[in-house]
């Protein structure tokens, strides 16, 4: 098969490493790709948020399948111009991934199909905004309505708190409308899925960490570290299974859309049992980057059959053991990152069972520099979390990278528990 991902950054790296090891693979294109995607794939300048530009190659060159690795491409339209060129799509129509592109779109999605979320109110002003955050007493998140890089979630303690986060997002082109929402409690739990149309196939469970700091503390970021598998009891997956899973397919069937490709849901484990935080329309980043080594599966016979309608349902192969994934960002992240600063891998890449996926990164004469927000995500496996653990954090002490910040805590929290 002929390939072309869509998407340059640490989960698109992921991905090519994981296709390029399919027997099925003829050629892989990657637009735009990156300096580290390019040991993988052909770099073509095409603009994948250009949708008459992505059909024309796909037609020029015969492509077979599209995988699409971000949200914006869904967002352009990319995805059914693909699709009308004659090509299978790993990625859902423009109109099924407003359940990621609209924050407002999803909670009444949600609404209308039983599936659990935390109670929130769609805003179209500054002013009414303030007054939803009230009747939450300010213990609530702020969600800008439109596609954010994974910054526009602030999740707030006190009143004053959610006005400047409704003040700072209302300025936004993607806060045009806000979400106000009750904030819940408990661990969250990200769920991937592969779904064509009419059923899920389901990754290895993982958990992202959003804030920038140690303790969770900070802003809101677009990952700074994941592990997989994250163990959940068998009461709460069946539960997630039924309440979550089941509900979002049937939501989509009876909405009519033939939805096909990945889905993600991030899921809170609260008292009252699992809720829907957020959905996304494509995998998560950095959760890819700990979940796929750990797929004992071809990723590419995976997507083709999703994107054929054609897939096997039910939980996919996985090897045993576990993965920890370790973000590097650049100094100013997520606010206003500093690119430019050299980086020496140090053997780091060579150490067993670790490997280095680059989100923002470019190779010049001297060797790499960082070259966005978040730059590195290194990921260690081992036969469990621990020794997974261990074998990233080991992998990070070897790189040389003046001013890259991490979290030291990455899975620290989950070592010896079921999340329940």
């Amino acid at each position: 098969m002929k390939v072309l991902l869509l998407g340059g950054g640490g989960r698109e790296h992921a991905i090519a490493w994981k296709l390029a090891q399919s027997p099925l693979l003829t050629k892989l294109w990657a637009a735009p790709g990156s300096d580290a995607i390019a040991a993988l794939a052909e770099r073509t300048p095409l603009d994948p948020l250009d949708p008459a530009a992505v059909a024309a190659f796909v037609r020029a060159n015969k492509v077979d399948l599209v995988f699409v690795g971000p949200e914006a491409p869904l967002l352009s339209g990319s995805s059914d111009a693909a699709r009308a060129a004659g090509a299978l799509v790993f990625g859902p129509s423009q109109a099924a991934a407003r359940l990621e592109t609209s924050k407002a779109f999803a909670k009444e999605f949600m609404g209308l199909h039983g599936v659990p979320t935390a109670r929130a109110r769609g805003c179209v002003t500054a002013r009414e905004a303030k007054e939803a955050a009230r009747g939450f007493k300010g213990h609530c998140a702020v969600k800008a309505d439109g596609l954010a890089g994974g910054k526009g979630v602030v999740v707030c303690h006190s009143l004053s708190e959610a006005e400047a986060a409704i003040d700072a997002l209302a300025s936004t082109t993607a806060g045009r409308t806000l979400v106000i929402e009750e904030r819940l409690e408990g661990p969250e739990l990200t769920v991937m899925g592969l779904v064509d149309g009419r059923g899920w196939a389901v990754l290895p469970l993982s958990q992202d960490h959003k804030r920038l700091h140690e303790g969770d503390a900070g802003p809101n970021t677009g990952g700074m570290g994941a592990l997989s598998p994250a163990p959940v009891d068998a009461a709460t997956w069946a539960r997630i299974k039924d309440e979550v899973l089941d509900r979002t397919l049937e939501g989509l069937i009876r909405s009519g859309y033939d939805y096909r490709g990945a889905l993600y849901a991030g899921v809170m484990l609260t008292a009252d049992g699992p809720k829907v935080l957020e959905y996304n329309c494509r995998f998560g980043d950095p959760e890819t980057q700990a979940v796929l080594p750990l797929l004992d599966a071809d990723l590419l016979s995976l997507a083709a059959d999703c994107a054929a309608g054609d897939l096997d349902e039910g939980i996919l192969p996985a090897h045993r053991g576990a993965c920890v994934g370790i973000t590097l960002a650049s100094p100013g992240y997520p606010e206003a990152p500093r690119s430019g600063s050299p980086i020496d891998l140090n053997g780091a890449e060579t150490l067993p069972d670790t490997l280095i996926f680059h989100a923002g990164t470019k190779r010049t004469e001297s060797g790499w520099t960082a070259a966005g927000g978040r730059v590195l995500t290194v990921v260690g496996c081992g036969s469990d979390l621990s020794v997974a653990r261990e074998r990233a954090y080991a992998a990070v002490s070897r790189i040389r990278a003046p001013g890259l910040q991490y979290r030291r805590d990455i899975a620290a929290k989950a070592l010896g528990r079921v999340i329940a």
